[in-house]
């Protein structure tokens, strides 16, 4: 698998992710619609803090998240069961426009490289931790889209 591919595709897959979040109204980031667990606010956060997760602490690197994101975003979180509040919306989106520049400069040269953690997806290599990101990451856009959908519907 090609380096500049799988770099390519990461960007491009949170570009997308962060063009949806750009069109939902500041009102709207944490209502959850009838219908769904989360919010916006919840996907942006838990894509930020599952691909730190993934990506840097299955391979062996530093995670950056603050632990405290688990307990907001992390798998089986959603908001109703939040007791107190949420990292701010200006800092998780921040964080998601870095965090693609970090994956490539951390992990360029190493997607061949094993990793040693056992993990739920059987995945066996860096590259293979990165696929399974994209498809994560793009699971939760078309969630994010949906949600878009729901909160801009008239009643």
């Amino acid at each position: 698998m090609r380096e500049e591919f799988v770099f390519s595709l990461i960007t491009r897959t949170r570009d997308k992710l962060l063009k949806q979040a750009e069109q939902c109204p500041e009102q709207l980031r944490s209502t959850i619609p009838e219908g769904f667990n989360n919010s916006i606010l919840w996907q942006m956060g838990h894509v930020l803090t599952v691909t730190d997760a993934l990506v840097f602490g299955m391979s062996g690197y530093l995670i950056e998240c603050p632990t405290t994101y688990r307990s907001f975003f992390g798998n089986g979180t959603k908001p109703a069961d939040w007791t107190e509040a949420p990292p701010a919306w200006e800092t998780i989106l921040e964080q998601l426009k870095a965090q693609p520049n970090r994956i490539q400069a951390v992990l360029s040269g190493k997607l061949s490289q094993g990793i040693a953690k056992e993990n739920f997806m059987k995945a066996e290599t860096i590259g293979e931790l990165l696929a399974f990101h994209v498809m994560h990451e793009s699971t939760h856009s078309g969630m994010v889209s949906g949600l878009l959908k729901a909160l801009n519907r008239k009643p």
